[in-house]
């Protein structure tokens, strides 16, 4: 199923393999997964508690 989503990387992120996440949307969650090694599991989180994540990272 993961395979043929959408998966985006911050424009703060460098293409040179740094430490960076991957996120794709999906009707009722927002997919986390970590872009050094996209065969692990990822992060199923509702769009809810991602908009408060990203609130938040915005505001550190």
């Amino acid at each position: 199923m993961t395979a043929s989503l959408a998966w985006a990387r911050s424009t703060y992120s460098s293409n040179e393999g740094g430490a960076c996440v991957e996120v794709a949307t999906t009707g009722p969650a927002v997919l986390v997964r970590d872009s050094k090694d996209v065969t692990r599991p990822h992060l199923t989180v509702s769009p809810a508690r991602w908009a408060h994540f990203v609130r938040y990272a915005a505001d550190v």
